[in-house]
């Protein structure tokens, strides 16, 4: 008799989380506490773990329309879904308790290394934890796995750090406070405020020297700053937005990667990748009805790799009280593949003018400072 009442009392709970499914789109799984949620707007599953509310899993099979001609998904789609994964667990996270309801906005992303490329119809899987709380914002910790579902084979593509400041509903203007998390250890809180403080002075520091703006040249010479560099336009409209009103952090990720490889792809005319992207600042936020100008210009080339340095400014057209500002800033490496994949060497830049020259110094002591530190932790590995 016990035996047949857990067999009706399984088939009931089975019954339940069909009609659950079919009600809802969501799929539970029972009895254990962990349930699929479905996000139509990014084809994706959220993994809610309700003993571990600081982490959330999401994944999605790569197509044709996320890669370039050569198969090798785009940096800016990965960074997009980065970003997304960052912004469910932390709004999540800012709306924990008691209060205000915020969004959480991204502002700022960490330099961020692409271990190794992607290919269409590999599996993204994306998982995020928060890992440091200040008073005012949130550090989450992203990795991203690529996993091919014909072998099973799966490795490390991604590891990304972003922060990000809940933005009331209310008032878009209004930071609100950020419920604490409770750490393992004392040395965690600790470190997560040596890397909060050396973010905020860095933040300061980028949003100084970033002024200038990349002017049009006729008739560059091959091999230059002028003959590579490029601009895209992109009028802002409601899909691009959160529910305040201005764009997702992963929008202008995507744009900006997405002109940076044209300036890759101008330099050396060959099939190019997203190597590593260098801390990306957000300086304001994009609202809903500007037209954002996305413009690149090559800095500094190896023998085989290509620095380009992005700049997003934006132009409230409707708006007449506000100027045109800057909006983003970063630095995207680049390297060059032939055909097989492998490495290839890259046509060096010619700088022309003296701020060409600088900024070619200046991207040459990024490459080497990184270099030496890549260098540092191999030797340090057993």
């Amino acid at each position: 008799m016990k035996l047949l009442a857990r067999a009706l009392y399984l088939r009931q709970l089975g019954r339940q989380a069909s009609f659950w499914r079919l009600v809802t789109g969501q799929k539970c799984v029972w009895p254990r506490e962990r349930c699929w949620a479905s996000v139509p707007a990014f084809g994706t599953r959220i993994d809610f773990l309700r003993s571990r509310p600081c982490i959330t899993r999401m994944g999605r099979i790569m197509r044709p329309d996320d890669a370039n001609v050569a198969g090798n998904v785009h940096g800016g789609t990965i960074l997009k879904m980065i970003e997304e994964a960052g912004a469910i667990i932390s709004t999540r996270h800012c709306n924990s308790q008691n209060g205000e309801r915020c969004v959480a906005a991204l502002a700022r992303v960490e330099r961020t290394d692409f271990l190794s490329p992607m290919c269409i119809g590999e599996v993204a899987h994306v998982s995020a934890e928060i890992t440091y709380t200040s008073k005012h914002s949130v550090e989450v910790q992203v990795n991203v796995m690529s996993e091919n579902i014909l072998t099973g084979t799966k490795k490390l593509t991604n590891k990304a750090t972003l922060w990000y400041v809940p933005l009331s509903l209310k008032n878009v203007d209004k930071v609100l406070e950020v419920p604490p998390v409770v750490y393992s250890r004392q040395e965690q809180e600790e470190e997560g405020r040596k890397r909060y403080e050396a973010q905020k002075l860095e933040r300061m520091e980028t949003k100084w020297r970033n002024g200038d703006i990349v002017q049009p040249v006729l008739n560059p010479e091959p091999n230059t700053v002028s003959y590579s560099q490029s601009s895209l336009i992109h009028l802002v409209g409601p899909s691009d937005c959160t529910l305040h009103g201005f764009v997702h952090g992963g929008v202008t990720m995507k744009l900006m990667d997405e002109v940076a490889g044209i300036v890759a792809a101008r330099h050396c005319k060959t099939n190019i990748v997203t190597a590593s992207v260098d801390a990306i600042n957000f300086h304001d936020k994009i609202r809903k009805g500007c037209v954002i100008t996305i413009s690149g210009r090559m800095t500094f080339t190896s023998n085989k790799s290509m620095e380009i340095e992005v700049l997003v400014d934006a132009d409230p057209v409707v708006d007449n009280s506000q100027k045109h500002y800057r909006a983003a800033s970063a630095f995207f490496t680049y390297v060059s593949l032939s055909q097989e994949g492998k490495s290839l060497p890259v046509p060096q830049l010619v700088p022309e003018t003296e701020d060409e020259k600088k900024r070619f110094e200046e991207g040459k002591g990024r490459y080497l400072q990184m270099k030496a530190k890549r260098q540092g932790h191999t030797e340090s590995q057993p």
